[in-house]
This record gives C-alpha cells, sequence and structure tokens, in this order.
C-alpha cells in the first residue's frame, strides 16, 4: 500500500479503539440462528438508524465464516439479534486460530457454503477472486470512505475491510519516564527514542540494571527483561514471522516503489536481524526458551509490570488493561525501529488483513440477505455498537463517524505521529506468498535463537522461501 493510503486510514478511521487483533487460541464454533437465543438480549440497544430499518429478506440465509476467534461471541450475540428482529437466518463459523484459509477451502466444498467470507489481501484474492461478488453496487460499498479500503479486480470490488488496525512497540510510559531521571540514562526523554540505535542503547541499559530500574519505577514493578519473551508459539509467532518480517519488506517495497514481488531480495534482513537479536538477548527469558513461550506469556509479563516493551498493536490493549496493574496512562506505542536510513521519520504500522467477500455462487436470495445483514451492522445502532464498542474496531465506513467511536491511547499515539508528519508503515504482509513462508521463516527465527541454527538459515527461508512459494501459489 502507499503511503498515502496509509495516511489516509488514519485521519479518516483512528478515532476509536482497536482491541482486537491476531493471534487468539479460542477454538472455532458455531451458531445457527435459525432459531432464538437468549443471546440477543446481550445487545446494548434496540434503537436502530433510520437508514437501517431491519426488514425480513425474502427466503435468504445468510452463512458468516469469521476470521476473528477473539470476536465470536459478539458476532453470536449480533447474528442472534438480527435474527430475532428479521426472521433471517444467520449462521456464524468462527475458524480456530491459524486454521481460517483450511476450514475456508472445506467449507467452500459443501452445498451449504458461506455466503459470507474474508481475505487478508492481494494474495488472499488471487486465491477466491472466482467466488467473489462485485460490491460496488451494494450499500455496503456506498459507505466506504475511500477505495483504499477495498480491493478490487479490474473495475470490480471484491472485497472490503472492515477494520483498520495498527502496531508498534508498546511501552511501559511510568518506567521509561522513571528510568529516563535516572543517573547515567542513556535518554532524558521518551522522544529521544527514535532510532534502532538508540533504542537498543536504551534496552541495553535496562537489562543491565533490572532491579536498580524497577526501584525507580515504583514497589509495583519487579522487572525480568526489557522486553517481554518472543514467544514462537502458535498463539505468539506470528507477532515475528509475519508483523515482524513487515519491515524489511516495507522498506524494500518503498525502495524499489512496489506493492508486491515474485522474488524478495531481503536488502534490509541484516536489519531484521537486529531488531531479532534484541527482542532475544534484552528479555524476560533465555533465547533457547522461546519455542514454548506464548502470546499469554508475553502479555502477563508487561501488563504485570515484568517488562518495558511488548511487541503488539491496537487490539492488545484490552488484555493488557485487564491485568490489573496498568492504566491508560502507562502506556504508549513507538514505531519499530530496525536501524533503516530515515526510520525517525517513521510512524507505526496501519492496515488491514481482513476483507468482507460475499459469495457469488450462494442463491439470489441468499445474496440478497447478506448484503442486508451487512448493512444492518454497519449502519443500525445495534450494529455499530457491537462493533465500535462491544469488538473495538476502526473502521473504513463513514455512518461510525457520528458517536460510535471508544477511546484507546494506542489509538491516540497513532494518530499524533499522524499529525507530527510521520510516514505510518504499510502492511506489506499481506503479500507474503504463502503461510508455509511464513512457517519456514519462523522455525528458522526459532533455530538461529537457540543456537540450534544460523542467520543463514533465516536469509534462505526468506528470499529463496518467497521464491519458490510464490511460484507454486501462481504456477
Amino acid at each position: 500500500m502507499k503511503r498515502k493510503l496509509v495516511s489516509l486510514m488514519l485521519v479518516l478511521s483512528m478515532t476509536a479503539a482497536m482491541v482486537a487483533g491476531c493471534g487468539s487460541n479460542n477454538s472455532g464454533s458455531k451458531n445457527d440462528n435459525a432459531s432464538k437465543s437468549d443471546a440477543a438480549d446481550a445487545s446494548k440497544t434496540d434503537t436502530e438508524a433510520p437508514a437501517a430499518d431491519a426488514e425480513a429478506t425474502g427466503d435468504g440465509t445468510v452463512y458468516y465464516l469469521n476470521f476473528k476467534p477473539e470476536q465470536d461471541e459478539q458476532w453470536q450475540q449480533l447474528a442472534t439479534k438480527y435474527t430475532d428482529e428479521t426472521g433471517v437466518p444467520v449462521t456464524v463459523v468462527t475458524a480456530a486460530s491459524n486454521t481460517y484459509e483450511q476450514t475456508l477451502k472445506s467449507e467452500m466444498a459443501k452445498s451449504d457454503a458461506p455466503t459470507l467470507f474474508q481475505v487478508n489481501g492481494p494474495v488472499g484474492l488471487a486465491t477466491w477472486k472466482d467466488y467473489c461478488l462485485d460490491l460496488k453496487d451494494t450499500d455496503l460499498y456506498s459507505h466506504v470512505k475511500s477505495d483504499d479500503f477495498v480491493l478490487k479486480d479490474g473495475d470490480a470490488v471484491d472485497g472490503i475491510a472492515y477494520v483498520i488496525e495498527t502496531y508498534g512497540l508498546i511501552y511501559n510510559k511510568t518506567v521509561l519516564n522513571a528510568y529516563c531521571k535516572m543517573d547515567g540514562a542513556k535518554v532524558s526523554s521518551i522522544d529521544e527514542i527514535n532510532s534502532f540505535d538508540k533504542l537498543k542503547e536504551v534496552a541495553d541499559d535496562i537489562q543491565s540494571r533490572l532491579a536498580e530500574v524497577s526501584e525507580a519505577a515504583g514497589p509495583d514493578y519487579d522487572l525480568q527483561g526489557a522486553f517481554t519473551s518472543a514467544g514462537m508459539d502458535s498463539s505468539s509467532d506470528w507477532r515475528f514471522k509475519t508483523h515482524l518480517a513487515n519491515l524489511p519488506i516495507y522498506y524494500e517495497y518503498k525502495d524499489k516503489g512496489i506493492t508486491s514481488t515474485d522474488a524478495i531480495e531481503g536488502t534490509y534482513l541484516d536489519n531484521y536481524k537486529n531488531i531479532w537479536d534484541l527482542y532475544t538477548t534484552d528479555s524476560t527469558c533465555e533465547p533457547s526458551m522461546i519455542a514454548t513461550k506464548t502470546g499469554d506469556d508475553a502479555t502477563a509479563e508487561f501488563s504485570l509490570g515484568n517488562a518495558v516493551f511488548y511487541q503488539n498493536g491496537t487490539w492488545a490493549y484490552g488484555d493488557i488493561i485487564n491485568g490489573g496493574l496498568l492504566t491508560d496512562d502507562d502506556l504508549g506505542m513507538m514505531p519499530i525501529y530496525i536501524g533503516a536510513k530515515g526510520e525517525e521519520n517513521q510512524g507505526l504500522c496501519t492496515g488491514s488483513e481482513n476483507y468482507w467477500c460475499i459469495n457469488k455462487n450462494a442463491s439470489e436470495e441468499d445474496i440478497k440477505a447478506t448484503e442486508d445483514f451487512l448493512n444492518w451492522v454497519i449502519t443500525s445502532d445495534a450494529g455499530r455498537d457491537c462493533v465500535a464498542n462491544e469488538m473495538g474496531f476502526v473502521t473504513p465506513f463513514d455512518t461510525f463517524d457520528d458517536g460510535y467511536t471508544a477511546s484507546n491511547p494506542f489509538v491516540e499515539q497513532a494518530n499524533q505521529y499522524i499529525a507530527d508528519g510521520k510516514t505510518a508503515v504499510s502492511w506489506n504482509f499481506s503479500t507474503i506468498p504463502s503461510e508455509e513462508w511464513k512457517n519456514n521463516l519462523g522455525s528458522a527465527l526459532t533455530a538461529y535463537a537457540s543456537g540450534t541454527g544460523t542467520w543463514d538459515d533465516v536469509k534462505t527461508a526468506f528470499v529463496d522461501g518467497w521464491a519458490s512459494e510464490y511460484a507454486a501459489a501462481n504456477e
């Protein structure tokens, strides 16, 4: 995506909380709302916006294959609410974490295939475009603020993003401010951390005197490392084989003026090594332990005051706050610095890998029912309240501008970076050629950190693996 795209996303959309994101371990679930359920009572309001009068849509039904396990409960409640109001059956099936593509292939082969599904970007669209209804004449598309938020195949609108998210290096503001006042601190203000060299200098110093920094921060803190554990369990590894890998991809694309490639060169892999080494050495655990460390481990380490830095996104806000120790005043987010030229002007990583698609092979009745359901979700009071306040999504739809926002300090930080003229980092990992590429890279990173592999193995997985996986996907 172009820098213009990312800036526009933030200016138009980032005024609400994003507490939902990647990597949940929840198992798949299903709720068929053809029958009534008490879950409908969970909706907060029965008042509908004028544009979203819920009406029965003939004999059609809706089957949504949901990508986000962490929002399963809210989708089930919302589906039941809609069924209660209209009589239209809405089934929500939620794929388990890291199984969506496999589940989609299986479900699409059935006679009662999903009427609503999602793709993660251009690569996902290439696989499923023959199933995608052109959405350009739908009410849903009429409410999208910009075509920057859609996936197109020629003039056809095949997919529409429904959530915009941001990630970076979450930090404990209270601890860092206390550190800045200590004798010998490498910076006197958090704002001075605007490059990899400065980040490493600070992190190394904190790691060398954890007890001293803990005492300066206050009695609630017991620092075990500058960074949370870089867990490579499946609940956490996406943070590094996908989100962190986005940085060397982004800078290579930026240099070349491209948005995708069939053969990555790995120009910035030494920079990738810089930040990965920092994550695994200035850490709460030994590098040899990361294979078994989980996403929950990292969240707990940060939220309980055992680490200063935590790579994650706006979706982690709720889990951090629920930890009990930290408040909004303790939280900040800075860019992930890797030592690239000009990174002092870098903002946070912002984008989407969640695009709604309607199955054009469904019956006319089911297609109409699905279109009506989505329009209700983004225009009704019940739908907007659930999406914005229960799911915590920032959306690209103009219907959410009128009071359907929530507070999140990470979103506010992202807005501030834009206001300060920083360039947000686009989500280029949506062009990664396959899930197998990510898995092989993750294995190589884990082996390198534990001492059983080399960085050359990581380079091979990154560069040679990209070429071979791209070729396999496009043969």
